[in-house]
C-alpha cells in the first residue's frame, strides 16, 4: 500500500523538527511497550533532548512510518533524519559506540 503524501509529509516534518526523533508507544515519561522503554533508557543516557512522537495515539504514522522507512516495527529512531533502526540495531549502535558517534556527529 502506497503511503498517502499528507501522511509521508507529516512524518517528515516530525522528524525535520528535531535533531533526534524517536517514534514509539507511549511517550518518554510513559513508554508502552518494553522495546521502546528500552531506546528511551538509551537515549536518555546519552542525550538530554529528543523528540518523541507517540504512535498509539496517532494510527496514520502508527501504520505511515513503516511505510516511510520500509521497516516493520516501531520504535524507531530518526537521527539528523537518518533512519538508524529499532530497538535491536539501537541496542547494538550503543553497546559498540556507534550510537554516541551519530548522536554527536
Amino acid at each position: 500500500m502506497a503511503l498517502d503524501p499528507t501522511t509521508r509529509d507529516r512524518i517528515q516534518s516530525l522528524i525535520d523538527g528535531s535533531p533526534v526523533v524517536l517514534f514509539m508507544k507511549g511517550d518518554r515519561a510513559m513508554p508502552r511497550c518494553g522495546f521502546s522503554a528500552q531506546v528511551v533508557r538509551i537515549l536518555d543516557g546519552l542525550v538530554g533532548e529528543y523528540a518523541t512522537h507517540d504512535v498509539l495515539s496517532d494510527p496514520e504514522i502508527r501504520e505511515g512510518i513503516k511505510e516511510f522507512s520500509s521497516w516493520p516495527t516501531i520504535p524507531q529512531l530518526y537521527v539528523n533524519g537518518e533512519f538508524l533502526g529499532g530497538c535491536d540495531i539501537v541496542t547494538e549502535m550503543a553497546q559498540s559506540g556507534d550510537l554516541e558517534k551519530a548522536l554527536k556527529g
